[in-house]
């Protein structure tokens, strides 16, 4: 069963790479999110193909795809959508914002204000959208994959926790390496160009369905007793630890299991280990988790943390 995810990752895998160049580690933990039915929040300077990874991420798929440049003047009916009063009918009709996609991308959210970031909460995570009081189903493929640059603080909103815990997983995305560099180069000067992404031949998933059909397959991998309270333990650890103020809820622990079998399923397996909760556990926690104000001073950051809790607690046998 598991080998199916593993067959549909490889496949998206290597589209993946004709396009962008690198970034294995990240591409793979977008695919656990994916499959894992999350959200995701990457984290990086401008020019290392966010918004690249995601179009060519909804093309591969073949998901409905919209894209919403988060800006200060921005309104919540600008994702959500509104009701137009239609003069020649008399009735209201409404016109769907962004938000009704396959995939989202929500490109610099800390560039909007806390009103216009809380109207992608309920659709995060009820999958719906509530205009004039009437409910709206989204797509059950729904996913955001929101973006924000770390660089830069003036004029932006900092996501609030509440928000922040509503994405599966927080994923930084480093320059390339020389050689990766290099190979962008050479993509370009041989005519390659993002901005007409469509000319460039991609094999999709031949059904959307398939997704769907992944992710229950992840649901259905197996985590032993002893790999459950492992997890328990990890997010127990953070409640404890001297340099956090907040440790991880227990929503945390349900992502971390399922982006766990996530993992599992992608290479092959139908049963969690250890080191699947280790590898996905600093994409998942590292949001979740809020540091105290002396330990921000002397320079700990939430993925020193995580290791350090990760090396205290026993690995079940």
């Amino acid at each position: 069963m598991s080998q199916y995810v593993q067959q549909v990752t490889d496949h998206i895998r290597y589209q993946l790479h004709q396009i962008v160049v690198g970034q294995d580690a990240v591409i793979d933990q977008i695919l656990i999110g994916m499959f894992a039915e999350g959200h995701v929040l990457l984290e990086g300077v401008p020019g290392t193909a966010k918004t690249l990874l995601v179009k060519t991420l909804a093309r591969i798929i073949g998901a409905g795809f919209n894209r919403i440049q988060f800006t200060p003047d921005l309104m919540p009916s600008d994702i959500t959508g509104t009701n137009i009063y239609n003069l020649n009918t008399g009735v209201f009709t409404l016109r769907q914002g962004p938000i009704f996609t396959d995939l989202l991308l929500a490109d610099e959210i800390n560039r909007t204000p806390p009103k216009t970031q809380a109207s992608l909460l309920e659709a995060m995570e009820e999958r719906q959208a509530t205009i004039d009081g009437e409910r709206h189903p989204l797509s059950p493929l729904f996913m955001v994959m929101a973006t924000q640059n770390p660089i830069e603080y003036e004029g932006t909103y900092p996501l609030p926790e509440a928000q922040l815990d509503r994405f599966l997983l927080k994923i930084l995305i480093d320059y390339p390496t020389q050689e990766e560099e290099l190979h962008v180069i050479a993509n370009w000067n041989a005519g390659f160009n993002a901005r007409r992404l469509q000319e460039i031949p991609i094999t999709a998933l031949s059904d959307l369905t398939i997704i769907t059909e992944c992710r229950a397959q992840v649901r259905a991998i197996t985590a032993e007793a002893g790999v459950q309270k492992y997890i328990v333990n990890l997010i127990r650890a953070t409640r404890d630890n001297l340099n956090l103020s907040w440790g991880a809820s227990p929503r945390a622990a349900v992502a971390l299991l399922m982006c766990s079998k996530a993992r599992a399923a992608m290479s092959g397996r139908a049963f969690v280990t250890p080191d699947d909760i280790k590898g996905i556990v600093k994409p998942v926690l590292r949001h979740r988790v809020v540091l105290k104000s002396e330990a921000e001073i002397d320079g700990i950051t939430p993925d020193q943390v995580v290791d350090e809790i990760v090396a205290s607690v026993e690995v079940p046998r």
